[in-house]
C-alpha cells in the first residue's frame, strides 16, 4: 500500500501506513533543528511518532539556520 504526500511542494510516494517521524529519518534531516507543518498546522516535535500520514498529506519543513554576529 502506498500513499502520495507533498513535502515543501515536490510529490513523493510513501509505504503506508508512516508517521511523521519515520518520513524525518527517510528524508535524514536533523530532527533538532527543524520544523515542521502538516496541513497548514505546526506539529510539535513530542507528536511527531504518532502523527500518521494520509494520502496528499501537505508538509511543509523548515530548516533552522545558524547566524553569525552582527
Amino acid at each position: 500500500m502506498s500513499l502520495r504526500v507533498y513535502v515543501n511542494g515536490e510529490s513523493r510516494e510513501l509505504s503506508a501506513p508512516i508517521s511523521l517521524a519515520e518520513l524525518i529519518t527517510q528524508l535524514d534531516l536533523p530532527a533538532a533543528r527543524i520544523a515542521v507543518e502538516l496541513n497548514r498546522a505546526v506539529v510539535r516535535r513530542s507528536a511527531w511518532g504518532t502523527t500518521m500520514l494520509k494520502d496528499e498529506d501537505r508538509i511543509e519543513i523548515v530548516h533552522f539556520v545558524g547566524g553569525g554576529s552582527i
